[in-house]
């Protein structure tokens, strides 16, 4: 045999050898994830519908998809043994598209990872239940991190931040189930087909664990409100070089009796930390607007006429009674959104109101 030859049959089966990695890694984690994901129907005033989910604990909670279970109570789960049970909803946050269900039996749980950790080209596999077929596995890469999407409550806009992009194929009837890692974490709950080869997923991080704990404990997520409008700005460069971030939050709009204006937030203020974080960006302030920071003390340092001012907010819960309500029925004469809402934009900037 030529030395050409051996060349051609070295590379055949170093190529037949690397398609059995990849195809072991993915049964793997499909034989791992499985038995905890669900197909789910519901039904509602306004139909039937259907879709996934994920059991996380021993005691039969599911995490989905809040809009796959929207207006629902109950339904039925059913499991890739061919098991049905039962599932009530303990509560649905449509602001991160999370929603906790607890379904009767014991159902093995998947682990849950951190989305964090995740970096572009890493191999993922989608676990769910498309066009009504269940079990199916589906595998592609990370191409995209960091994305947002807009969410909606009611007159109440906000962005779901470090949503996952992945070219694994997402179908409807996927919404709600498993994207996992190749070591078989889950580390987002697949929630939107954003075109071929561009599926969506809310991440699993520090910020949905809160919210699904909330959900777990209450059955809702409270939210926490300072009544500020605000966009990005570049910061001088002297103080970006001192500071070592290029970007602040100028306030263009204060509620009158809100937490920021009782503490001493003026109009052209710029935020350039709160509680001890840099603010680039307006989804940096709104992750700490969850329940745990409601009534308690948030200090921010603002860059004011050239001096740099510390103050101290206490965030008052969004929709909750006093100033926080009356505010958040006000309206924008700029964009018309009830104050406490979110301009979400895909670039990581927009005016915001926390």
């Amino acid at each position: 045999m030529s030395v050409a030859a051996d060349m051609d049959a070295d590379k055949r089966d170093a190529e037949d050898e690397a398609l059995d990695a990849y195809s072991r890694v993915v049964t793997r984690v499909a034989a791992d994830i499985l038995p905890s994901v669900a197909a789910l129907a519901v039904r509602t005033a306004r139909g039937t519908g259907a879709g996934s989910a994920v059991a996380f604990a021993a005691d039969g909670f599911l995490l989905t998809s809040a809009h796959v279970v929207a207006g629902a109570r109950n339904g039925t789960a059913t499991f890739a043994d061919g098991s049905q049970s039962r599932f009530d909803v303990v509560g649905a946050d449509p602001l991160s598209d999370l929603a906790v269900l607890r379904a009767g039996g014991h159902v093995p749980p998947a682990t849950l990872g951190d989305a964090d950790l995740l970096r572009i080209g890493q191999l993922v596999v989608a676990v769910g239940n498309p066009m009504g077929l269940a079990g199916s596995v589906t595998a592609g890469v990370v191409s995209g991190l960091g994305r947002s999407i807009p969410a909606r409550d009611g007159r109440r806009v906000r962005p779901i931040d470090d949503v996952i992009q992945t070219d694994a194929a997402l179908n409807p009837g996927n919404s709600g189930g498993a994207l996992a890692t190749s070591n078989g974490t889950v580390i987002g709950i697949n929630t939107a087909v954003a075109g071929v080869g561009l599926g969506l997923a809310v991440p699993v991080n520090a910020t949905t664990r809160q919210i699904i704990g909330e959900l777990v404990s209450t059955g809702r997520v409270r939210r926490a409100w300072l009544g500020v409008a605000s966009v990005p700005v570049p910061l001088p460069p002297p103080l970006a070089a001192r500071l070592g971030q290029r970007h602040g939050l100028r306030v263009v709009e204060v509620v009158p009796g809100s937490p920021a204006g009782v503490a001493g937030i003026f109009l052209d203020d710029v935020i350039v930390s709160a509680g001890g974080r840099p603010t680039e960006n307006v989804q940096t302030l709104l992750k700490l607007m969850l329940g745990p920071a409601i009534g308690t003390r948030l200090p921010l340092t603002l860059h004011r006429r050239q001096a740099m001012v510390d103050v101290v907010t206490i965030p008052a819960e969004l929709g909750g009674t006093g100033s926080s309500r009356r505010a958040e029925r006000q309206r924008s004469p700029a964009r018309g959104l009830p104050a406490g809402a979110t301009l979400p934009d895909h670039a990581g900037s927009g005016k915001a109101r926390p």
